[in-house]
């Protein structure tokens, strides 16, 4: 005979297979949820998370086409924050692009920024 089980987050008995640990998807989602944000790094990782998708999305608004050039103010009032970014690309000339995932900018003078998507080009093989 099984002993009785509940759900850890609803305390309804368990029925169904031997290893079941939620009664539902739903106390499933809300349980795993819950803990996530209990935890101080988890709901650091998200913070941040988001607001590089907010500037990702902020520079690819900006920059349907791949490549565009607009004056920072702009990118100020659509809420971009600047101290945030994924990653650096450093060129052979010595300009460095700031990375929110795919999309990129390089401050330019006179309060300029240029706004680029990366290019990813194939190594031809050798």
């Amino acid at each position: 005979m099984v002993p009785d089980r509940e759900c850890p987050q609803c305390n309804r008995q368990l029925i169904g297979r031997s290893d079941k640990k939620f009664c539902s998807d739903q106390c499933r989602f809300l349980f795993n949820n819950t803990k996530k944000k209990s935890d101080k790094g988890e709901l650091l990782m998200l913070q941040l998370n988001s607001v590089l998708r907010k500037n990702r999305s902020i520079l690819k608004q900006l920059s349907p086409g791949g490549k565009t050039t607009v004056r920072r103010d702009v990118l100020l009032q659509f809420g971009f924050d600047f101290n945030y970014h994924t990653h650096l690309y450093r060129t052979r000339q010595g300009n460095t692009y700031h990375f929110c995932y795919d999309y990129g900018y390089l401050l330019l003078e006179d309060d300029r920024v240029l706004i680029v998507s990366q290019q990813n080009y194939k190594k031809s093989p050798a």
